[in-house]
């Protein structure tokens, strides 16, 4: 997969299969967008095209609304790499571009700048200035232009629409195993490890405290968490504070990862937390040795329920 940080840097195509859209999570619903989008260009022996933006076009247009993201750009790239996409254009997002209309939406950057020629869109998609652009507006252009348009319709899990609101409240809940059947893979907290203030080494319980990559990543509510540490390629259960400890009097929120049977020096270095399932609540405690004896429990839970 090529990615460009700008429509400039991309070459037009002679036969491009494209889409458009933010693809926050790339969850189930983005997943068969994009698995469409591949199969139709090896089908018209074309090319893959997904653009999208950065920074996330409600960041600029409402900016008074604090936005959380399930996904950074550098996750999203990862997720949408294993999707077999030919091209992903990541392209700046501006309130100038913002009031594109939707003709020249279309004509300008769908047509001359990416070579559209098979154009497959998602249930409910707008596009171009105060989002006047539709389906029936493409299917309009179509013809005129010279490219085909396929709508998918909505995907849904168990009778309810997947979309990236659903698994936001989803985190808000705690619920990672629904948020995680929703987006078709697990939620991850990514990161490099800083320093924190080593009570846990004191009692036993050493953490990476991760220092999250992107500022508006979402964080699940607090809680004590189950799940799987990656390092360097490797794999280890972990578990997990995210929240605020009120037994040491931290009040600001953290992420602070136990690992299990791992003894080393992570300061530095970037992590991955693949949270599974949500173990407890965060506990106050009176003294130390309660939060330690209470550790101990969590990770007998945490090698029988991730074995």
């Amino acid at each position: 997969m090529k990615v460009y940080r700008s429509l400039a840097e991309f070459n037009t195509l002679e036969c491009a299969v494209a889409t458009t859209g933010t693809f926050d999570g790339v969850h189930l619903g983005h997943q068969k967008i994009v698995n469409q989008l591949v199969q139709t260009a090896r089908k018209v022996g074309g090319e893959s095209v997904l653009l999208t933006f950065d920074p996330h076009p409600r960041v600029i247009l409402q900016p008074d609304v604090e936005l959380k993201l399930l996904s950074s750009i550098e996750e999203k790239i990862e997720l949408l790499e294993k999707t077999g996409l030919d091209h992903l254009i990541i392209h700046p997002f501006s309130k100038e571009f913002s009031r594109t209309p939707s003709l020249e939406f279309v004509r300008e950057i769908l047509v001359n700048t990416i070579g559209v020629k098979h154009l497959v869109i998602g249930y409910d998609h707008h596009f171009g200035r105060n989002r006047e652009g539709s389906f029936e507006h493409l299917k309009e252009f179509g013809p005129i232009y010279g490219f085909e348009v396929q709508e998918i319709s909505a995907l849904d899990v168990e009778s309810v629409n997947v979309s990236s609101t659903k698994i936001r409240q989803a985190l808000h809940r705690g619920d990672v195993g629904l948020a995680a059947d929703y987006l078709g893979h697990p939620f991850t907290l990514s990161g490099t490890v800083i320093q924190g203030d080593q009570i846990g080494r004191t009692i036993g319980f050493p953490t990476a405290n991760i220092g999250l990559d992107f500022a508006r990543k979402l964080v699940p509510s607090d809680g004590v968490y189950l799940g799987f540490l990656h390092i360097d390629g490797q794999t280890f259960k972990a578990m997990a504070n995210i929240g605020r400890r009120p037994t040491v009097g931290a009040t600001q929120r953290s992420v602070e990862v136990h690992i299990l049977n791992f003894d080393g020096d992570l300061y530095g270095k970037r992590i991955c937390f693949e949270v599974s399932k949500k173990h407890r609540e965060v506990y106050h405690f009176n003294t130390l040795e309660d939060l330690k004896r209470q550790l101990a429990k969590d990770r007998d839970a945490a090698q029988t329920e991730l074995a």
